[in-house]
């Protein structure tokens, strides 16, 4: 039996200068990605950078809201609630 994909609201910074994930802004996480937001290429690597950071695997990771926008909903797979907190608590700002 599988469990619903958690969902996580994140705020993407297209064309940074290198590729990472937090701090939160705004009760959602920011996700820097080099690519530019353009033929969909920034979502493929927030996906990519999102799926590491989470220790998860790509194909676990969707966009379920916002594909042209830098506010998106990703639906994780094969994480749950608690887990996510617990990584989220490390992008937390002090």
């Amino acid at each position: 039996m599988s469990t619903a994909p958690v969902l996580l609201d994140i705020l993407v910074m297209p064309r940074a200068s290198r590729e990472r994930v937090g701090p939160m802004h705004d009760s959602r996480l920011k996700v820097f990605v080099t690519a530019p937001a353009v033929e969909g290429a920034a979502n493929a690597a927030v996906i990519e950078v999102v799926a590491k950071a989470f220790g998860i695997k790509r194909h676990a990771v969707s966009v379920r809201s916002g594909h042209t926008s830098r506010r998106k909903t990703l639906a994780l797979e094969g994480i749950d609630a608690t887990q996510l907190a617990t990584v989220l608590a490390g992008f937390s700002e002090a």
